[in-house]
């Protein structure tokens, strides 16, 4: 079975757990992986949208501490240089395919304030424009409880939205989502979802479950919120990059959220 799925414009979504290994160093080899297989899709002439975490986690490495930090103060200053280094590796790897990137750090405000939201995609559509490819962030190192988004699986929905782009890939730490805790051998994978049921926000991990999957619910409510514009979602596995292209054959991997035809 093959999937059909329009992908001239993307938006890749890729978690912390995909970038930095478990020792808190990043993950050099799957940054490349990601890199080469983008630079293979903007060879087929599809525009990709990039939004990233991971700069807390690298900040924490690059300062030698021994945990993340929890104070938003703290937060925010390693934020502050795990950002730049993290934009020095994807400018590095993307280079290597000649391509050049542009960072964008959003806050919820960004998204809530008419004019900025404008600008907002304004500014993405002039670097699509100008074949360069888009790197989004929340802004970590200003963000409040008053103006944070909460994660980036929200963060690449509304981005998503914003330039009307045909397909978001969530790259996770699991092949996607499940009928009951992964780590269970009888879990199985569920390849498809048209429309949103009290049974799936229960998978996803929602209020009364015990299924809690590292970060699932935000990822199906991310796949709530592209639906509204239009816009299918598919969660994936990340530790395999390579797959993207796979993927967006037609072959059947993840879990395919397909909500606007039911």
């Amino acid at each position: 079975m093959m999937r059909e799925i329009a992908s001239d414009r993307i938006v890749i979504k890729v978690g912390t757990s995909t970038l930095i290994k478990p020792t808190g160093e990043v993950n050099i080899k799957r940054i490349e992986q990601l890199t080469t297989t983008i630079a293979t899709l903007k060879a087929q002439h599809k525009q990709v949208i990039l939004v990233s975490s991971g700069a807390i986690g690298v900040g924490t490495n690059a300062l030698k501490l021994e945990k993340r930090p929890t104070l938003i103060p703290d937060k925010q200053a390693v934020a502050a240089v795990g950002q730049s280094l993290l934009m020095g590796v994807y400018d590095k790897y993307f280079g290597m395919h000649q391509l050049a990137v542009g960072q964008m750090l959003i806050t919820k405000d960004c998204i809530e304030h008419t004019r900025r939201y404008g600008n907002a995609i304004n500014t993405l559509n002039a670097l699509l424009n100008l074949d360069i490819i888009p790197i989004i962030n929340e802004n970590d190192t200003v963000a409040i409880d008053e103006i944070i988004l909460g994660d980036n699986d929200t963060l690449s929905a509304y981005v998503a939205t914003m330039i009307n782009a045909n397909l978001l890939i969530i790259l996770s730490d699991i092949e996607g989502l499940y009928d009951k805790n992964p780590t269970e051998p009888e879990a199985k994978l569920i390849t498809e979802v048209k429309c949103i049921t009290e049974q799936i926000k229960a998978y996803a991990g929602g209020a009364g479950s015990i299924h809690g999957t590292g970060g699932m619910k935000t990822k199906v409510e991310a796949a709530m919120i592209a639906a509204k514009n239009g816009t299918k979602t598919i969660i994936m596995n990340g530790k395999t990059p390579e797959k993207l292209e796979n993927v967006l054959k037609g072959e059947v991997i993840g879990t395919y959220f397909d909500l606007t035809t039911g």
